[in-house]
């Protein structure tokens, strides 16, 4: 699981005297914890929860034949990927992602064209859409026949 590192200052407003804050491991001169670090060097299990995520982006054309191989190579380098749709301007990814709450999620989820435009061959497109949801919702949504059905072959298709 990814987990998020924030840095704490030591001082007045930090609640504390100056190395002695409660749960914080001190990293060099900086106190850093590392999600809820505990001062014996254990991290308690974090409840992580799936969401669905559905990434739209959009741009000048490209040939049909670059997107799918762009799209393949990212399902390979992003083994959650479940399905991609494209055309010679648009495209949306449909994949499921690990996360502590919908903020962590969407925040992957926003960096995910971006960090493998490069190493994939992703077109420079722009992110136009996004919709994070909670497992239960995509369920319900499937359930009342307004999702992606879930024979929705697994894969990169055209639309």
């Amino acid at each position: 699981m990814r987990r998020l590192a924030s840095v704490e200052l030591d001082g007045p407003s930090s609640g504390g005297a100056a190395g002695t804050l409660p749960g914080v491991e001190r990293s060099g001169s900086w106190p850093v914890r590392l999600g809820e670090a505990t001062t014996d060097g254990h991290e308690p299990e974090e409840t992580a929860r799936m969401w669905h995520v559905t990434l739209s982006v959009s741009g000048a054309e490209a040939p049909l034949r670059e997107v799918r191989r762009a799209l393949e190579q990212l399902a390979h380098d992003h083994p959650f990927l479940l399905t991609s749709r494209y055309a010679n301007d648009h495209a949306e990814i449909r994949y499921w992602e690990e996360a502590r709450d919908l903020h962590d999620a969407a925040a992957v989820a926003l960096r995910l064209w971006g960090e493998h435009r490069s190493s994939a061959g992703l077109p420079p497109w722009e992110i136009v859409g996004l919709e994070v949801i909670g497992r239960e919702t995509y369920r319900q949504r499937v359930a009342e026949g307004h999702g992606p059905a879930p024979v929705t072959p697994v894969g990169v298709h055209p639309y």
